[in-house]
């Protein structure tokens, strides 16, 4: 009995504390203070390194199928190194994290690029924060085409990772450190000899817009806890300065086209790049973005259509051709500018996403080799399947407070629920231990 008891004096001094989580009905604001956006949610198990100053043999060395933690300075010119075949492409993208509460510009961003052991640059790319002027994740992949006339054969390649800041940005903004996520990739070549020009015939056609009514699917907080998404309409809400990642599986031969709705809100004004829709391949390479202008009107805004998943598509020049190189997970980035809470409140704004999914599946090109991580370019049933229910095999689906978080169920009925789950294992255990004592 004194179990019982126990657990009966743990539910009287949790139950104030709960009520008082629970009370607030729906959308009413927890506080007056603005709410602090979720911070990135990096790779589990991510390995931590220090980028070297220069290019030497003592830089910290990257892995494919690693994922890896690092920060820049404000007038860093980090180096990270790499050991490649002469067979494989490799893809390193790094996607930089700044502090919630940092002032930007336009302008402000990362550039990453990839050297080989000269120095000879294999290829450079570059992310801003654009019109929104909001502090988000953003992502540049360097990258070292095998087959191509510039930094061929295996050995020692460098990875550079350079802020971009503009001068108004503010000087505290400017001496900061931004966290840094690095996860590179490798593709081997294919086992046999095939096409070497782009698919010339595809629908560029932009489809019409899916409707029906929207299924709420609140999305993850970085690239590895992405909620994954079939087709179909979403909805999600987001507060000003907030970022939301989804995934969409695609297959070889299957194509994507995506568009978001920023819904109404009271108030009068305008703010440029409110809502960021971005996509990127399944290496974090950045395939299109969408930014829109907001007067608290409902507003929509449509990625490019593209063309199907094709292993040709890499000798196409277009880049949101050449992006769609091969099938696996193409990721959803939505990020609502924190500059909507100064004219048209704290929110949450209600945002909608419209997938669609088109074209015919066909097997791969053939890989002498498995790529690394080796899942990367693979789409299973059971992707297919979480794409349709939103499972993310953490094991929270079923967790009571995600229900109340989502909305669900009431505060009587989460309160039951949880005092419910107390007593249930209060009466276990005090079966157990009766179970366990020694009988006459």
């Amino acid at each position: 009995m004194w179990r019982q008891a126990v657990a009966a004096r743990r539910v009287l001094i949790l139950l104030p504390a709960l009520c008082a989580a629970l009370a607030l009905p729906a959308g009413a604001p927890a506080a007056a203070a603005p709410p602090v956006p979720v911070p990135y949610s990096f790779a589990p198990g991510a390995q931590s390194v220090t980028g070297a100053q220069r290019p030497a043999t003592d830089a910290a060395l990257l892995e494919a199928g690693h994922t890896y933690r690092s920060s820049l300075p404000r007038d860093g010119r980090l180096f990270y190194r790499l050991h490649l075949t002469a067979a494989e492409t490799a893809y390193v993208p790094v996607t930089a994290v700044p502090p919630a509460d940092t002032t930007v510009s336009a302008t402000d961003g990362i550039r990453v690029s990839l050297q080989d052991a000269e120095g000879t640059p294999c290829s450079y790319a570059s992310a801003r924060f654009g019109a929104g002027l909001s502090p988000r994740p953003v992502t540049a992949l360097a990258q070292r085409d095998a087959g191509k006339t510039l930094c061929q054969g295996g050995g020692t390649y460098y990875v550079l990772v350079e802020r971009l800041d503009a001068e108004g940005s503010g000087a505290a903004a400017r001496a900061g450190r931004w966290d840094l996520e690095i996860a590179p990739v490798t593709e081997p070549g294919r086992a046999q000899a095939g096409p070497t020009t782009a698919p010339q015939a595809w629908n560029s056609a932009t489809p019409e817009p899916l409707t029906g009514t929207a299924r709420s699917r609140p999305g993850g907080t970085g690239f590895a806890t992405a909620r994954p998404l079939a087709q179909g309409v979403w909805r999600t809400a987001l507060a000003p300065g907030e970022t939301r990642f989804y995934k969409v599986p695609l297959d070889w031969g299957r194509h994507l086209h995506a568009s978001a709705d920023l819904g109404g809100a009271p108030g009068h004004g305008y703010v440029g790049g409110a809502l960021n829709l971005s996509l990127y391949n399944p290496v974090r390479g950045h395939v299109d973005d969408i930014a829109l202008g907001y007067t608290g009107a409902p507003k929509s805004a449509a990625l490019a259509p593209l063309p199907p998943v094709e292993y040709t598509n890499r000798y196409a020049v277009p880049a949101g051709v050449t992006s769609v190189r091969f099938a696996g997970d193409y990721y959803l980035v939505v990020h609502l500018s924190a500059r909507l809470a100064g004219t048209f409140g704290q929110g949450p704004f209600d945002v909608t996403l419209r997938v669609r999914v088109g074209g015919r599946a066909h097997a791969g090109p053939g890989y002498a080799g498995r790529p690394v991580p080796d899942d990367v370019f693979t789409i299973t049933g059971q992707d297919r399947e979480a794409a349709l229910t939103g499972a993310t095999g953490d094991g929270t689906g079923h967790r009571v407070m995600r229900l109340v978080a989502v909305g669900g169920i009431g505060t009587g009925t989460a309160l039951l629920l949880l005092l419910g789950g107390w007593t249930v294992a209060a009466r276990r255990a005090h079966t157990r231990a009766s179970a366990q004592k020694p009988t006459a």
